[in-house]
């Protein structure tokens, strides 16, 4: 790591629900192209950034399996719409001049690579975006946990968490006014209070790995940046000191 920026590769962790702006499905094409903007201004810094983007925005599996729906089947649909929220985030990449690869866990060929370790580190090397589709291509994982898992894999510097909310609360803050929020948590206190930051899952995949998570909200333009140089508002959750 050099200069004021201390971080040189990032993952960036986007829910498939801040996609969706004020709706109550699907994608908001405003909200996408934000986003996408806020991705190029970042990688034009010469940050390399990779993404995994949620699907509960089209479809999500735990809900429709807790309705009768076999899981694994619901969760594979899941994934699908991980694929339609990277191939539109790719897009609005590329009206920027962004260059981008959707790799996906689960292969198809006719639309994006397939997922492989070395070809993605290849591609942000020279400069692309890196977007990941389809979870970790398992059941029963979420795509929290795949973030942590692709940021473990490609060794990146953070896993940047971009929510609807700016950090990390006690409680739900739109549902109780009286959340304490935390400026900084280790992972420990994490799984310890049970924070519903990310799943158990994904938060012991970065303590092993030491992975830094700077949660944040996605509301305010720019907000990605200003958050790598620690400008921003957000929550760091960070080893133990």
């Amino acid at each position: 790591m050099s200069g004021d920026q201390p971080y040189n590769r990032v993952l960036l962790k986007l829910s498939g629900e801040a996609l969706m702006g004020g709706g109550e499905f699907g994608l908001d094409t405003e909200t996408v192209n934000r986003v996408a903007g806020d991705i190029a201004e970042v990688h034009g810094t010469g940050v390399q950034v990779c993404v995994v983007v949620g699907g509960g925005n089209i479809f999500r599996g735990v809900s429709v399996a807790a309705q009768g729906m076999e899981r694994t089947t619901a969760d594979y649909m899941g994934m699908l719409g991980t694929v339609m929220n990277a191939l539109a985030m790719q897009s609005a990449l590329e009206e920027l001049d962004v260059p981008t690869r959707v790799l996906s866990a689960i292969p198809m060929d006719n639309v994006c690579e397939p997922y492989i370790r070395r070809r993605a580190i290849r591609h942000m090397e020279k400069g692309r975006v890196v977007i990941f589709a389809a979870g970790t291509g398992n059941p029963y994982f979420t795509t929290d946990t795949a973030a942590a898992l692709r940021a473990s894999e490609m060794d990146c510097d953070c896993l940047m968490k971009g929510t609807k909310v700016d950090g990390v609360y006690s409680a739900d803050p739109e549902k109780d006014p009286t959340a304490e929020r935390y400026d900084s948590l280790t992972h420990f206190d994490v799984l310890q209070r049970d924070l519903k930051v990310m799943d158990a899952a994904a938060i012991t995949l970065c303590r092993e790995n030491n992975i830094p998570i700077l949660v944040f909200s996605l509301q305010n333009a720019g907000e990605v940046g200003r958050v790598l140089r620690g400008e921003g508002r957000f929550t760091i959750v960070k080893g133990e000191a």
